[in-house]
């Protein structure tokens, strides 16, 4: 992964079809989709329950991109060795998970994947000001995390404090909820680069019939762009 701070659009496999997983990341990068964000739940950290790492093992021959796990669970350390194991380039845990997020992003680097920091609405800029150094995206949730479909939460205010925090290190800002090209040029002229989309992605198409996904792509990025 060479870093650059372009538009990525990330499709959320959480609106795809799940017993079609890996022809749906197949259409949805065919497609355009820049990297796969996976979203895994708990049931305890957050209100709803997904899939874990042998799911993420299952689909990861499908994904030619970037396998952007996002860890929605507590407590996480116990799994990192497994979503490493499974094939994520980036593991991304939340700051509100537990107490030790400089510890958990320590042991994501060490298992060779690169590490993220989720930070939930209620959760301040500031709370990731002393773990930039260890981080390699910041994911700002505009949405309370946990369900699909949500409506987006504004949060430029905090992007444009990350950025400026941020500075000239390579860290990628992320912004998963409400994603779609209305919300896109707020967030990517506050600083954000990559943009998890899941309905507003997969809306519309199929394995069968694709081509929806690459219009709903084009419109976030075009919309996205438009605003730098």
């Amino acid at each position: 992964m060479t870093f650059d701070r372009s538009i990525k659009i990330a499709p959320s496999i959480l609106a795809a079809d799940f017993a079609n997983f890996g022809a749906e990341i197949d259409a949805i990068e065919a497609q355009g989709a820049d990297w796969i964000h996976v979203d895994v739940m708990d049931g305890h950290f957050v209100p709803n329950i997904s899939f874990g790492p042998t799911t993420c093992a299952a689909i990861r021959p499908h994904i030619k991109t970037v396998m952007d796990v996002h860890l929605m669970i507590a407590p996480v350390d116990p799994y990192i060795d497994a979503f490493a194991q499974a094939g994520a380039d980036i593991i991304t845990a939340h700051v509100e998970a537990g107490p030790h997020i400089h510890r958990t992003l320590q042991a994501i680097r060490a298992a060779g994947c690169k590490a993220g920091v989720a930070l939930n609405p209620g959760t301040p800029a500031e709370a990731v000001e002393h773990l930039l150094d260890l981080t390699d995206l910041v994911c700002v949730m505009t949405v309370n995390p946990g369900f699909g479909g949500q409506k987006f939460i504004d949060m430029t205010n905090k992007v444009r404090k990350l950025r400026s925090m941020i500075g000239d290190r390579e860290i990628h800002i992320e912004i998963d909820g409400g994603v779609d090209p209305t919300t896109a040029p707020l967030v990517a002229a506050a600083g954000a680069d990559v943009l998890v989309a899941g309905s507003a992605a997969f809306r519309g198409g199929s394995v069968s019939n694709p081509a929806p996904y690459g219009d709903n792509i084009r419109a976030i990025r075009a919309a996205a762009e438009g605003a730098l």
